[in-house]
């Protein structure tokens, strides 16, 4: 991988951001949590993998272990973009590069 590229696709990282979103709706019962957490993580870690395959051309084990990563970081239940677990994310995203032709 080119140094200049980011690890993570930027849409990726932008997915990651709305789900994890989803965690500030204040009406998010614990009981719901048996479904929100597996739905959030299939949520982002599916079209994750596509995207980092397809798109930023990784190998399906480095696009499975990018898009597990971000899976399991939407399905912890409580909103992590404001932590430095959210910063790191954000950093290895390039998510700057989104709109820039390259």
């Amino acid at each position: 991988m080119p140094r200049d590229q980011p690890l993570i696709h930027p849409l990726s990282a932008l997915l990651l951001i709305v789900v994890d979103a989803l965690w500030t709706i204040p009406d998010m019962a614990a009981f719901a949590w048996l479904v929100t957490v597996p739905a959030c993580f299939l949520a982002v870690f599916l079209p994750s993998f596509f995207i980092q395959k397809l798109m930023k051309k990784d190998s399906a084990g480095k696009a499975f272990a990018v898009a597990a990563a971000l899976g399991v970081l939407a399905a912890v239940p409580t909103p992590i973009m404001g932590t430095a677990v959210g910063a790191i994310a954000l950093a290895l995203s390039g998510l700057r590069t989104l709109g820039l032709k390259q």
